[in-house]
């Protein structure tokens, strides 16, 4: 198909305004599925995804539409992932389009992540379309809505279609508007191959698979290849067209949006944004946005019965095969035995690991407290990356300790406004400026450190906004600052699932408080059990969880007292005795505890 016939386009909105049944609609107007091949969420393949309404992994599919003019024009919808966790992911699909349909829920109106999706798309020059869906609902505020957008946008109120993807009203609306507004591809059709990898999959017969927008030059089948990050080389054994499933091709255009399979075995190797060129050209110039994929959040997991540990690892493995952000690496704990550091994107991220190791693998599994990556700067100059408390160098060793800063946004009801900053200025944020977007909905900016945003941060934004605050955030930079190591003893040995890196003006509120919660939820012993939270060698709280005591004097009827003395003085030596080799059991509940600290 000729270029000025390929229109490349995505859909961005917020979680939950109807960009996945938006995507339905225009499969079924397009007759790219049958009636019977029909479901709700077609693009969304996963349980976790229908069951949560959002979208985890990203799908593109190709669709050929008549438009009221007369000619067919080939659409390919390249849909993103639906979370701030994935905001590359997101700008890799982005960069891969020329326009993007913006959907804005007309009951909600303009949401944090819709602003924050908006600029991703504004920073790639997509051309923007703005939706307003669900006018049908009883609860739609169109006009209130529109003038929220506009706001935003700028343009007139003709500009914006009002449609409900669910009943279908003004889909072919919508369609019209991507051939009238959505540019052509630009791009050398004669120049040499380059190729942007969006998104790849491993299939475990076919190796990885590589979804690619073709930007220059022609991509075939044998024709020997390059990826720039890695500089691996590789022969092609397929191309072909997304539509829903795999159609092979001879080849793939300018323009084009399709897979590639090259025999790879390894997801690391197939890059999110990096740039496929040909093998015999040295000097073509990547595409520009590639980074390497970092996680930010690390977490333990551990098996809750020892003999899973094999079943774990397995189940890790292959979660690992189709998500490259996802990292693992074995540990142990003398508290918990032998488990995994694994590394996420974010909260959403390691919640669906764990739902998956539940679902898919039903494994069970404990978690401990998340952490953090901080950049630790030694006394002879070196800078380590520490991802685990436990690997935290001696105090005497570390000249300072640098934490990830966040650029966080907050859209809330102007009534809520002192509540929000409340909560945000407890947790260490620098209040920088609120912006009105109209009458009754602001936007807060704050700088916040990412340890204090990933526990449980996001469920005390919602039950003090009533469920109306959405917030939206963005790596800022590495920032030293008065951070210190929390241990949790349990009878002199240190609990390392439970350390934390934390803020010297937080460590005794939050070592007494833990400390207190964990005398409730460990049970009593045959020996005295003693919790102690410690910064450095200084002990800063101190709880005991008293011994079950059997009344060995019962059967004393008289007699000296000396031989009541004797019994107790014997009693006393066993308890020492079991201290000393007594295992404390840890019930699963106190590593949750740890997550629930503000309740």
């Amino acid at each position: 198909m000729s270029l000025d016939k390929i229109r490349n386009f995505s859909i961005i909105a917020h979680i939950d305004h109807g960009k996945s049944t938006l995507a339905d609609r225009l499969l079924e107007k397009t007759a790219t599925l049958t009636a019977k091949q029909m479901q709700e969420q077609v693009l969304d393949s996963m349980d976790l995804e229908r069951e949560r309404g959002i979208t985890i992994k990203a799908h593109a599919v190709r669709m050929n539409y008549r438009a009221a003019d007369g000619e067919i024009y080939q659409f390919n919808l390249i849909d993103t992932p639906g979370h701030v966790d994935f905001t590359y992911e997101v700008s890799r699909s982005l960069a891969a389009c020329e326009g993007a349909v913006l959907v804005v829920d007309a009951t909600q109106g303009v949401e944090a992540q819709t602003v924050s999706n908006l600029l991703l798309a504004m920073n790639n020059d997509l051309d923007i379309i703005p939706v307003l869906n669900k006018i049908d609902m009883p609860a739609a505020q169109p006009a209130h809505v529109r003038q929220q957008v506009l706001d935003l946008l700028g343009g007139t109120a003709d500009d914006i279609i009002e449609i409900s993807a669910k009943e279908g009203i003004g889909v072919e609306d919508v369609m019209e508007a991507v051939v009238a507004s959505v540019p052509a591809p630009a791009g050398e059709q004669q120049g040499p191959l380059r190729a942007l990898i969006f998104d790849s999959l491993y299939d475990q017969y076919r190796g990885v698979i590589c979804f690619i927008r073709v930007v220059d030059g022609t991509i075939h089948k044998g024709q020997q290849i390059r990826f720039h990050s890695t500089g691996r080389l590789y022969e092609v054994e397929e191309v072909g067209n997304l539509v829903l499933n795999r159609m092979p091709t001879p080849e793939l255009k300018t323009g084009e949006v399709g897979y590639l399979i090259a025999g790879i075995k390894v997801l690391a190797e197939a890059n999110v944004g990096d740039t496929v060129v040909e093998a015999k050209e040295e000097d073509v110039a990547p595409l520009p946005g590639y980074q390497p994929l970092k996680p930010m959040v690390f977490s333990g997991i551990y098996p809750i019965n020892p003999e899973d540990y094999e079943v774990l690892r397995d189940a890790l493995e292959r979660l690992k095969l189709n998500d490259a952000a996802f990292s693992y690496e074995p540990e142990t704990s003398p508290a918990l035995g032998f488990g995994f550091r694994c590394g996420f994107l974010g909260l959403l991220h390691m919640e669906i690991i764990q739902e998956r190791l539940d679902r898919e693998h039903q494994v069970e599994i404990i978690t401990t407290l998340p952490n953090v990556l901080y950049e630790i700067q030694t006394k002879d100059g070196e800078i380590l990356e520490v991802e685990n408390p436990a690997a935290l160098p001696p105090a005497g060793e570390i000249q300072e300790v640098r934490e990830p800063i966040l650029a966080v946004q907050i859209l809330v009801p102007s009534e809520y406004i002192g509540a929000i900053m409340k909560i945000c200025t407890e947790r260490r944020g620098i209040y920088l400026n609120t912006e009105y977007l109209d009458g009754s909905r602001a936007i807060l900016s704050f700088e916040m450190p990412l340890a204090e945003v990933v526990i449980d941060f996001y469920d005390r934004l919602k039950s003090v906004s009533r469920g109306y605050a959405s917030f939206d955030y963005d790596h800022k930079e590495m920032r030293a600052g008065p951070l210190s190591k929390l241990d949790i003893m349990i009878n002199g040995d240190p609990l390392d699932a439970l350390s934390v890196i934390i803020h010297r003006d937080k460590a005794y509120v939050w070592g007494r408080q833990l400390c207190g919660k964990l005398k409730e939820l460990i049970p009593r012993q045959m020996f005295e059990v003693i919790i102690q939270g410690a910064v450095g060698s200084k002990i800063i709280s101190r709880e005991v969880v008293k011994p079950f005591r059997k009344n060995v004097t019962a059967k004393c009827y008289g007699g000296d007292v000396t031989r009541k003395r004797k019994l107790l003085e014997r009693q006393k030596e066993g308890k020492k005795r079991m201290k000393q080799f007594g295992k404390v059991e840890i019930p699963q509940e106190a590593f949750l505890a740890a997550l629930k600290m503000e309740d």
